[in-house]
């Protein structure tokens, strides 16, 4: 009996799951790219980026559930057979994106100064922060736009589509932001701001390009057919708010994470940044493959077929593991040569090395929950996964890290293992939940 999945399972995880997971790591990628571009600026403009961005992502994440919906509902109505209903739950995604995201923007906007300089008391942070920061809450509505495009082209496995568009996002992010950071191409010079704006316009072109695709191809399956009906958006919401909500207190917690480390130092807050982004290189393809097993588990469970359901988690769960065993070998085996592509501080390679290894070795316990999380969505089981994960975190690694870093003086890398050590308890978590098999009675 082999690790992976028999050969025909392991190929429909494959043929959907890969395109997602490059999605996932060509957005790891951009962040590293973004990351080492803003580090040769210096450690302030470091910890600002790393500050706005944590805040971003604290407003992104009440929209960012819509995707899961959007999906799940996408491959549920699929394996009902529903053809011109395919693309309904795309129309009510985006209007409730629409909705969210206007005071969303306007809060950011307005408030940047404050929020960052709750978070710091370093001014020459807080100043870089909030450009960076306002810059990017202006797309907001391209983002939940792109959300709820990604969840129909994945919940219709076509991830591929969803892949090109983001690939061409990410490397007009690329080219913008370097343009705008360092004042080439014809572009002002705007310093660690200019890729708060870079990747502002990127998004927005990918919300264009994502348009006129599903313009062209989702017409049959209903795209801008029809007026969202109040008990469509009514069912969108119940299923997308706990994962939403779920995702702002994530969200919440890794910027209070920020607050924590900030307190250490900023040396600590720079190398911090740089820690959270390899780490995403990790984490992304490993929930890209959860994405392939919300479509899988959902279209099992449309057919009826939870037995079918139940082994799509536990082989898409197998496949995670080996894959990031394999991803972390370098974070773990020379972890000093990688933090190298992003800094020389040789005070911060120091802090960084062992907070790295940990990051390498611990993916792979992280793999079962980064999975089972999405295979629950697709099941319709949000808001149990909310209060597993909001639990987890804030009521045990948050205080706990707070207690054992700026308190009692533990440091960065006592904080760090504390964070392998309750993702892994997450990780138990999920799977008990797993094999009980409630989910399977969620209708949806």
């Amino acid at each position: 009996m082999t690790f992976l999945p028999a050969r025909d399972r392991l190929r429909t995880i494959t043929w959907l799951g890969l395109p997602i997971m490059g999605g996932m790591l060509s957005q790891s990628l951009l962040n590293l790219v973004d990351a080492a571009m803003v580090g040769s600026l210096g450690k302030e403009a470091l910890a600002g980026v790393g500050l706005g961005s944590y805040v971003n992502f604290m407003a992104i994440a009440l929209i960012m559930g819509l995707g899961a919906g959007v999906q799940a509902m996408v491959a549920r109505r699929r394996g009902e057979g529903a053809e011109q209903q395919i693309a309904a739950p795309l129309n009510e995604g985006l209007l409730i994106a629409l909705i969210a995201a206007i005071p969303l923007t306007l809060i950011g906007w307005f408030n940047a100064d404050h929020i960052i300089g709750f978070l710091s008391d370093d001014p020459a942070v807080v100043a870089l922060g909030s450009d960076y920061f306002q810059w990017r809450s202006l797309a907001i509505v391209a983002v939940g736009f792109n959300f709820a495009f990604r969840g129909y082209w994945n919940g219709t496995r076509q991830s591929g589509l969803y892949l090109q568009i983001l690939i061409l996002m990410h490397l007009a992010n690329v080219a913008i932001s370097y343009g705008l950071i360092f004042g080439h191409f014809g572009l002002p010079e705007m310093g660690a701001e200019g890729s708060g704006l870079g990747t502002c316009i990127a998004m927005f072109i990918g919300c264009g390009l994502y348009f006129v695709m599903t313009l062209k191809r989702g017409r049959q399956h209903g795209f801008l057919q029809a007026r969202p009906r109040s008990r469509e958006l009514k069912s969108m919401l119940r299923l997308s708010v706990p994962n939403s909500l779920q995702q702002f207190f994530f969200a919440t917690g890794i910027t209070t994470l920020f607050w924590i480390i900030a307190q250490v130092g900023t040396a600590e807050l720079a190398i911090a940044h740089i820690l959270i982004n390899l780490a995403l290189l990790l984490i992304l393809p490993g929930v890209g493959l959860g994405m392939a097993a919300t479509t899988l588990v959902s279209q099992s469970l449309g057919a009826d077929k939870a037995e079918e359901a139940y082994r799509w988690g536990w082989d898409v769960v197998r496949v995670a593991v080996l894959a990031l065993f394999v991803m972390g070998l370098p974070f773990w085996l020379m972890p000093e040569l990688v933090l190298r592509l992003f800094t020389q501080d040789p005070d911060l390679l120091v802090l960084g090395q062992w907070p790295l290894r940990i990051t390498g070795i611990g993916m792979t316990l992280d793999a079962t929950a980064l999975v089972l999380t999405q295979a629950l969505l697709g099941a319709g089981a949000s808001r149990t996964v909310m209060l597993v994960n909001l639990g987890s975190q804030w009521l045990l690694f948050l205080p706990l890290a707070y207690l054992a870093g700026p308190v009692l003086g533990g440091g960065l890398l006592v904080i760090w293992l504390m964070q392998s050590c309750y993702r892994a308890l997450t990780s138990v978590i999920f799977a008990i939940m797993w094999r009980r098999r409630h989910w399977a009675q969620i209708r949806i």
